[in-house]
C-alpha cells in the first residue's frame, strides 16, 4: 500500500477505532512513515510509537519524529478509555471472548493486541481489565507473495507438505497466506490446478475475518475455522470438511503434532509455518525436532529479512535436507 492508499485505509478501518488524539498524530506523520506503517503502539504512560519495518519510532504532538523522548506525546488514561471505548462500540462486554484472547480483530483483516492485568479462573484468563496497553498491526496482503516458491512446493495435481521456518517478522503469514490462495483458486499461468483447502486461523491473521468474513484473499476453495485452537481446529477439519490441504500458521504444542501426524494418516496435505532462525534453531525444539526428523514436511522454506521481510533464504528438500533452490 502507497501513499493514499495506505491514508484511506488508516482513515476507514483503523483510526475509527482509536483515540481520536492519536488518530490526528498518527495522520501527520510524514508520508514515509505512513508508507511503511506496520504497527501503532499505544501504551499508558509511555510514548506514542509507530513501526516501519524493523525500526520503531516516537511520535511527537505534531506527528513528527522527535529526538528525544521529551519531545513526543504520551499517551494518556483518557487515550487508552477512548480506545477501548470505540473498540467496543462503547460495551466492553461485547468483547469478553476477544479480551480472553488478548486480541481484536477490526474490518480489513488488522488486528489489535491488548495488554492489562489479567482476571484469573481456574488457572485460565476470565477477562481483562486496567488496560493499558494495544498493538495495532496493518494488514497488508501481497498478491503474488508466492510466485516465486510454488513451483517448489506443487507436484502435478498435488503438494508438498511445507513449513516455513522464519524469524518474527520477516512475512511468513504474508507468504503463507498467498501459498492459501494459490494452492485453493489455482493459477492457470503456472499450471496449479485448485485444491480444497482448510484453514485453521487461531489468532485471526491468516484470512483476518471480521464478523466471519475473510478480509483476505485465501481463495475460492478454502474453508476457514476462525479463532478456534489449532490441534482442535485441525482434527474438526479433519473430519468435516475432506480437505486436500490443512492449513495453519505457527506450530508448536505436542498436541498441534499430533494434529498434524493424524493429517497425514488421513493422506491430506499440510502447509503451515513456525518461528525459528532456520534448521537448526528449530532441531532444538521439543516435540518440533521429531517431526524434521522424521521426513514429514517434504519441503522447507526458510525465510530472512535480509534484504525485507519476505526474503526467501532457501527452500530444503525434507527427505535429505538438501537445498533445491536455483
Amino acid at each position: 500500500m502507497r501513499g493514499n492508499k495506505i491514508v484511506k485505509v488508516l482513515k476507514d478501518e483503523i483510526l475509527t477505532s482509536i483515540s481520536p488524539r492519536i488518530g490526528e498524530i498518527i495522520m501527520s506523520a510524514p508520508i514515509e512513515y505512513i508508507n511503511k506503517l506496520e504497527e501503532i503502539r499505544i501504551r499508558l504512560g509511555k510514548p506514542l510509537m509507530i513501526n516501519c519495518g524493523r525500526s520503531d519510532y516516537m511520535l511527537s504532538p505534531k506527528g513528527r519524529i522527535p529526538g528525544s523522548i521529551k519531545d513526543a506525546y504520551i499517551v494518556s488514561k483518557d487515550d487508552c478509555e477512548r480506545t477501548i471505548q470505540l473498540l467496543s462500540n462503547y460495551s466492553v462486554y461485547s468483547l469478553e471472548e476477544e479480551l480472553k484472547c488478548g486480541y481484536i480483530t477490526l474490518q480489513g483483516g488488522h488486528r489489535v493486541g491488548i495488554a492489562g492485568k489479567g482476571i484469573i479462573e481456574g488457572g485460565k484468563i476470565k477477562a481483562l481489565k486496567n488496560i493499558s496497553g494495544f498493538n495495532i498491526r496493518i494488514a497488508r496482503q501481497v498478491i503474488g507473495a508466492a510466485d516465486s516458491v510454488m513451483k517448489y512446493i506443487m507436484k502435478k495435481d498435488d503438494i508438498y507438505n511445507t513449513i516455513i521456518i522464519s524469524p518474527p517478522q520477516c512475512g511468513k503469514t504474508t507468504l503463507l497466506r498467498d501459498m492459501i490462495r494459490q494452492i485453493s483458486s489455482g493459477n492457470e499461468k503456472a499450471g496449479i490446478k485448485g485444491l480444497k483447502v482448510s484453514l485453521v486461523d487461531e489468532r485471526s491473521e491468516v484470512a483476518g475475518c471480521y464478523l466471519g468474513i475473510p478480509q483476505n484473499d485465501v481463495g475460492i476453495r478454502t474453508d476457514i475455522l476462525d479463532a478456534c485452537p489449532k490441534s482442535a481446529g485441525l482434527i474438526m477439519m479433519i473430519r468435516s470438511m475432506s480437505p486436500q490441504v490443512l492449513a495453519t500458521d505457527e506450530i508448536g504444542s505436542i498436541d498441534d503434532i499430533k494434529a498434524i501426524y493424524e493429517a497425514m494418516n488421513a493422506g491430506i496435505r499440510m502447509v503451515t509455518t513456525i518461528h525459528g532462525d532456520g534448521i537448526d534453531d528449530v532441531l532444538k525444539r521439543p516435540y518440533i525436532d521429531d517431526v524434521i526428523k522424521n521426513r514429514i514436511f517434504e519441503r522447507i522454506i526458510i525465510l530472512s529479512s535480509k534484504h525485507g521481510p519476505g526474503t526467501i533464504e532457501d527452500v530444503i528438500d525434507g527427505r535429505d535436507l538438501k537445498s533445491i533452490i536455483d
